[in-house]
């Protein structure tokens, strides 16, 4: 059964950590919903879950290969058409997505490249690579940034979908997705001020 733990984790931003002492157990179908102001440590956190820079202290558990990242970059290749980006994006996790473009009322747009897409148009085919990544944990930062109210309610049904299916979804998002889920709020865990020492691993570029 999949399960994602953190156990006394704390994450650093710029050499500073942001917050610590973060106890975390979610299993096959639950949501956790990151809270917090702007820079109380929200995205840190998920980049951390999803292996993009190390914890400043304590331990992740997650099974290999199990977790799927979306955050406020798309991902999309403007060059590509959306069937191409997300033929592409199958290609390399290996999954099958043969109605996400549906799922994510893309598919009359399958044609067109994607540098002449909307900013709304853009995000839902950045969040239908979550659904051929074969991935049960999706780390997701804000992911309704710029979707209208329709959008907004069809990707709560495909969160909600993909927790019945067993998946676990931890989301920092401002808007109320109306879903049963755990609430975090990192206000409770900010860290005193001070500087944390860097794993020697650490990569510049997730600082």
């Amino acid at each position: 059964m999949i399960r994602l733990r953190a156990r006394d984790l704390a994450v650093a931003r710029g050499g500073l950590r942001v917050i610590e002492g973060v106890e975390l157990d979610l299993r096959a179908g639950q949501a956790l919903i990151l809270q917090g102001p702007n820079g109380a440590g929200k995205t840190t956190l998920l980049r951390t879950i999803a292996g993009l820079q190390p914890p400043a202290a304590g331990t992740i558990e997650a099974p290999e290969d199990s977790i799927a990242y979306a955050a406020h970059a798309d991902a999309v290749k403007p060059t590509l058409t959306v069937a191409e980006n997300l033929a592409f994006w199958a290609q390399v996790f290996g999954g099958e997505g043969s109605d996400a473009l549906a799922r994510l009322d893309l598919a009359h747009l399958a044609d067109r490249p994607a540098a002449r897409l909307s900013a709304g148009q853009r995000r839902r085919l950045g969040l239908a690579r979550l659904l051929v990544t074969g991935r049960p944990i999706w780390a997701l930062d804000e992911p309704t940034v710029s979707l209208d109210r329709g959008s907004v309610g069809r990707f709560t049904k495909i969160l909600r979908a993909h927790l019945g299916q067993g998946g676990i979804a931890v989301i920092a998002s401002h808007l109320d997705l109306d879903l049963p889920a755990q609430v975090l709020d990192l206000d409770a865990h900010r860290a005193a001020p001070g500087p944390v020492a860097r794993p020697s691993s650490f990569n510049e570029a997730f600082g």
